[in-house]
């Protein structure tokens, strides 16, 4: 068996390379946006020409996994570790943790960050952890996103009113950052706001209304698939604007999900119905799409089946760019496959989860591979024949032994420390009453 925890990358460019062979890197994240969504993939609900596009001569993952939900899945991406190793609490990345943008800020590439934060409310959060520039939803609070949005720009905080829509705000930043910073090598981190509840009108749509001032108005999951399309018009508006500043062909843009689709919002995959499982830890609750293009590298289109978990984008992106790895990560580059090598692709995946804490961890800790999922509490299913994990099988002891493996290596993994942690920002929480009262003056 090959290893199942791999330490350095498995590819890695020179350090000594100049900074014109460097790639830029573009990482776009989708919020609460599963497998299921992408035409390409076999969706059958929206449309996605861009990615759809970008699928067609890049490369489409078809086994791509994050966390169940939008702050876990953030941390394992930016840190390349698993939860277990340094998962605090939701809404919060510790900020004695090492991301991509602090080593590729250290590799002298000009880093921005835009989009959703939910990752500590401190002003210099994104600074902090190696972004020169931000332009961000949900950083010191949380105003609405959509029409009429409050956003974070470098911590200080904005108002954006007359008919303004937070996610054309936050891909203008977008544009103006890679055309700013054209001539040296940029990794910009793009967590999108889209799609995520509450399902509003953008601009696109018929009924917009330029005077919203509310998440709580609109609200209606006829929406989603308007905001889908309005994502992918985004992406397809960065892409052509790398075009034109004749930078595209030597930029490695990726295209993923934090999570499965949110709740309430069901889709036509592969022609059956298919219910958004957002905070599951079923297949619908964590697997995401994953789309790789750089055409400098990749010359054709391709389909890749290998287990990919979020903790690999880290390895991956220091790997394209000569960067750092560091030491201890959980996540494997797979630079390889989209040179078309084979890499070390994993064997299976480890999951640690922990949703929304009010008293304590409640973990859902798990391991899986292409046909087989097993909880460390025993249960064994069947992916293929049941994949919404209804009915536990007994026996089958190759898999459950395989798998029982992964389960056994993170055994012992979570640090003490991090546990004291926990129960220290527990009873600094404020109580129910304080709460109320908060809200009351």
């Amino acid at each position: 068996m090959k290893p199942l925890l791999i330490l350095f990358a498995s590819f890695v460019i020179p350090a000594s390379s100049s900074a014109a062979e460097r790639p830029n890197i573009i990482l776009i994240m989708a919020d609460d946006f599963g497998y299921e969504c992408v035409t390409a993939n076999g969706g059958e609900s929206y449309q996605t020409p861009h990615l759809d596009r970008l699928a067609a001569s890049g490369m489409r993952f078809e086994h791509c996994h994050s966390q169940p939900l939008c702050t876990p899945t953030r941390v394992q991406l930016m840190t390349g570790k698993y939860n277990v190793r340094n998962y605090l609490n939701f809404g919060t990345l510790m900020r004695t943790e090492t991301t991509f943008g602090h080593l590729l800020k250290k590799a002298g590439y000009a880093t921005g960050i835009c989009g959703k934060w939910q990752l500590g409310h401190e002003k210099d959060s994104p600074q902090h952890f190696g972004f020169d520039e931000s332009l961000l939803w949900q950083q010191t609070r949380r105003p609405p996103r959509y029409a009429n949005p409050g956003l974070e720009l470098n911590g200080e905080e904005k108002e954006y009113q007359e008919g303004s829509y937070g996610p054309t705000l936050i891909n203008d930043f977008a544009l103006d950052f890679v055309t700013r910073h054209k001539e040296k090598p940029f990794f910009l981190y793009y967590p999108m706001i889209l799609t995520h509840d509450p399902y509003q009108p953008t601009p696109d749509s018929p009924d917009w209304d330029p005077t919203i001032r509310s998440e709580a108005k609109q609200r209606d999951v006829k929406h989603f698939a308007e905001m889908v399309a309005y994502m992918d018009k985004m992406i397809g508006r960065l892409d052509a604007k790398l075009g034109e500043l004749g930078i595209r062909d030597n930029t490695l843009l990726l295209f993923t999900g934090d999570n499965g689709t949110g709740r309430g919002a069901t889709t036509r995959f592969k022609g059956a119905d298919f219910p958004g499982g957002k905070g599951s830890t079923t297949h619908s609750g964590h697997h995401v799409p994953l789309i790789v293009s750089w055409p400098a590298v990749m010359k054709q289109g391709r389909v890749n089946r290998d287990l990919i978990s979020c903790a690999d984008f880290l390895p991956t992106i220091c790997a394209a760019t000569g960067s750092e790895t560091p030491a201890k990560v959980d996540g494997v580059s797979f630079l390889p496959q989209l040179r078309g090598e084979t890499g070390t692709p994993h064997e299976a995946l480890y999951l640690w989860y922990s949703p929304r804490q009010k008293f304590d961890l409640k973990v859902s800790e798990l391991a899986f591979d292409h046909s087989h999922k097993l909880y460390r509490s025993g249960e064994l299913y069947d992916l293929q024949a049941d994949p919404l994990e209804k009915i536990p099988l007994t026996g089958h002891q190759p898999a459950r032994a395989k798998l029982q493996v992964v389960l056994d290596q993170y055994k012992d993994a979570r640090p003490a420390e991090l546990d004291r942690q926990f129960e220290v920002s527990m009873k600094n929480q404020p109580t129910a009453e304080k709460k109320k009262k908060k809200r009351k003056n």
